[in-house]
């Protein structure tokens, strides 16, 4: 028998694997799943859409995006996601900067995490290039009980337009977890520009936390996760820290990393953060996370050594307008959450 067939026979038999009882992993007895958020610099398809300003990524654009190039950053997810999970991919996984649900279904269904039975949640958002937040999510170990996608108050009779802000009610693990996936605007031009949009969304969000931990007299376990394109200690992240009218507070694990997700002009800063519900963090049954199982996924192979300033940054697609071909300008972030078996809401 060829050395091919041999690695092509383990390899089927391994993805078996991974696909039946490994759905979990057990320690101490116990169940986890993982999440994932990944901004995943610029996954444009190469076709031109008349509805949103996405010329800078066409096959005659300065940029020369085109189906290798396409290609090449598909199967770089494909594989950042597979790593990711070690044993098996992550029970749920938000993207951010993905132009349309085809590039997504390209991701999930064109490579092989087709065959971890992943589904998509995904809407257009009223972004001028026209890039989005996602959800995708094995179907096996989550039920989306609803969803909804909320638009900053600011665009409503137009202004400023960004990405929406997507909400996921779901059921995993026996238990319930309501997840808001974010992509703030950024601070292009300076910390202040987009300032009053973050803010925006900022109380939009707690608001609606809030509104959540009531309903549930304050057992809710909810998890706020995104680019913020502001870091832990800015005052409009702090803002979802703050106790308001539910009493529930919003811990931010992002706060305790030393490193970061992204790096400017040599210095490293935490703008890609998950904050939690207290509930979720103090709680006797069902899930549960802790501080220690939130961290950032820096894999060598998403690293490359930086031409300017000391040290490594994120292996990006793109330095400027010059193709790298990297896998993103942002490094992932990873949270476990593990189950304890008891009565679960």
């Amino acid at each position: 028998m060829s050395r091919g067939i041999v690695a092509v026979i383990a390899g089927n038999i391994l993805m078996l694997l991974l696909s039946s009882d490994m759905i979990f992993s057990q320690p101490a007895g116990e169940q986890s799943l993982m999440i994932m958020f990944y901004n995943v610099e610029n996954l444009f398809d190469i076709y031109d859409d008349p509805a949103t300003d996405d010329d800078e990524f066409l096959p005659r654009s300065e940029r020369r995006w085109n189906y290798k190039r396409y290609k090449s950053k598909i199967n770089s997810l494909y594989k950042t996601i597979s790593a990711a999970g070690e044993w098996t991919p992550p029970a749920i996984v938000a993207l951010c900067e993905v132009e349309n649900r085809k590039v997504i279904e390209d991701v999930v269904y064109g490579t092989n995490l087709s065959k971890f039975n992943y589904d998509i949640l995904h809407q257009d958002s009223p972004d001028p290039r026209g890039i989005d937040v996602c959800l995708i999510y094995r179907k096996e170990i989550v039920d989306i009980i609803s969803r909804s996608y909320f638009i900053p108050e600011t665009e409503i009779g137009g202004g400023f337009k960004t990405r929406s802000v997507l909400y996921a009610r779901c059921l995993a693990g026996g238990d319930t977890v309501h997840l808001f996936i974010n992509h703030w605007p950024s601070r292009r031009g300076g910390v202040l520009a987009g300032e009053s949009v973050r803010e925006n969304i900022a109380q939009m969000l707690r608001y609606k936390a809030d509104s959540i931990a009531n309903s549930t007299e304050r057992s809710a376990k909810i998890i706020i996760m995104g680019d913020f394109n502001a870091t832990p200690n800015d005052n409009v992240v702090r803002m979802l820290s703050d106790p308001y009218g539910s009493g529930m507070s919003m811990i931010n694990l992002s706060e305790t990393q030393m490193k970061g997700t992204y790096r400017y002009r040599g210095i490293w800063e935490m703008i890609d953060q998950v904050i939690v519900s207290d509930r979720l963090l103090f709680c006797k049954q069902g899930l549960y996370t802790t501080r220690e199982n939130f961290r950032i996924f820096d894999a060598d192979f998403l690293l490359k050594k930086d031409p300017v300033y000391p040290g490594k940054s994120p292996y990006s697609t793109w330095a400027g307008f010059m193709y790298q071909g990297g896998f993103s300008d942002h490094l992932p972030v990873l949270l476990e959450l593990r189950v304890r078996q008891g009565v679960n809401r």
